[in-house]
């Protein structure tokens, strides 16, 4: 939610209370015998401080300590003996104030029962104000929370459209093709090999990509098939150095994290196929992934590293709403050599 809305529901509940205050004080006013003016209404202003101050302190003390530390997290225990401790503190805190305002000599305040019934009333309703607070707080989360849902389909929707675009494309598909085409003289057994390669790649894009997570494993098969049908367009077998230090179980992953910057490795070597123009590793634990991927390039060529049409943003972004909090993006660029690394949190909050 945006910060101006934000700050028109404070104000707005801010000045629902104080109305609130003024028709009681008025209808007080008209108890005791006196008509309901607003000079009357304002004369009574150390009682609104009083029904005032301290409730601020309990209100923002819920809305920004309260909520984020124990009512998000679910410990509810905590949430309320702290709740309880603040809703004391702004009570005791009114108690002192009233007797600044009005002075010691008041009979509340040589009675003890009398004081404690002033504090429980000033503790109910700086319970009410917390209570409220949190119920804001949370409305205020659960907007953001949707909204940032809608923008991730949003994203996640070109993401795949680009995604398509970059990896379909006419250019991808013909080189592989004709060079599945050339084998087939050569080596009938192996073509058909790779002709089902990129018949299983075709299909994880239109099918098992659109999913929210998929299988790790079948996520770094993918990469594997890619690899090999990248492998058939050079005689040079040691291009692409590509290892898997550890085991994928059962981890599940966002589709197609790694592969625009395996395409882009692809791109920027396409006239340089040397030995270890590009080097790929994936490490795996059994809550992280640390991703790293690094390709040589043409020093007096304009690097442009975009992800198949695909801006560092848009991936960054990507990785920002998938993963918050969760993953770490490096770029470095030097001595004629790009280097990506990503780490990745599987299992989250």
């Amino acid at each position: 939610m945006k910060r101006t809305a934000v700050l028109l529901l404070h104000l707005g509940y801010w000045l629902t209370y104080l109305l609130l205050l003024a028709v009681i004080f008025a209808f007080a006013s008209v108890q005791r015998g006196k008509p309901p003016s607003l000079s009357n209404v304002l004369s009574l202003y150390p009682l609104m401080l009083l029904c005032l101050i301290p409730n601020l302190l309990s209100f923002y003390s819920s809305y920004y300590f309260l909520f984020p530390k124990f009512l998000f997290r679910k410990r509810m225990l905590a949430l309320v003996t702290v709740g309880a401790l603040i809703c004391l503190i702004s009570a005791l805190s009114g108690g002192l104030m009233s007797s600044v305002l009005f002075g010691f000599g008041q009979p509340i305040f040589t009675d003890a029962r009398e004081s404690f019934h002033l504090i429980s009333i000033l503790f109910s309703i700086a319970a009410i104000h917390g209570i409220m607070a949190l119920i804001i707080r949370g409305f205020v989360n659960w907007y953001d929370e949707l909204k940032l849902k809608e923008e991730l389909a949003r994203k996640s929707y070109e993401t795949e459209l680009a995604l398509i675009k970059s990896h379909l494309n006419p250019h991808f598909l013909f080189n592989t093709i004709n060079n599945i085409d050339v084998l087939i003289a050569k080596d009938a057994a192996k073509a058909s090999e790779y002709l089902n390669k990129l018949s299983a790649i075709l299909r994880y894009l239109l099918y098992e990509a659109k999913a929210e997570k998929i299988s790790l494993g079948e996520e770094l098969k993918y990469i594997e098939r890619y690899l090999e049908l990248q492998r058939i367009r050079t005689a040079n077998r040691s291009y692409v150095n590509y290892e898997v230090v550890g085991e994928a179980h059962d981890q599940k992953i966002a589709p197609m994290i790694f592969f625009p910057f395996i395409e882009n490795a692809f791109k920027h070597t396409e006239n340089n196929r040397t030995a270890n123009s590009i080097d790929i590793e994936v490490v795996i634990t059994e809550a992280r992934l640390e991703f790293k991927c690094q390709n040589t390039y043409q020093n007096n060529s304009a690097l442009k590293q975009e992800f198949g049409g695909l801006g560092n943003e848009l991936i960054a972004r990507r990785l920002m709403l998938l993963y918050p909090d969760r993953h770490s993006l490096e770029f470095a660029d030097a001595g004629g050599i790009y280097r990506v690394e990503l780490s990745l949190n599987l299992y989250g909050d």
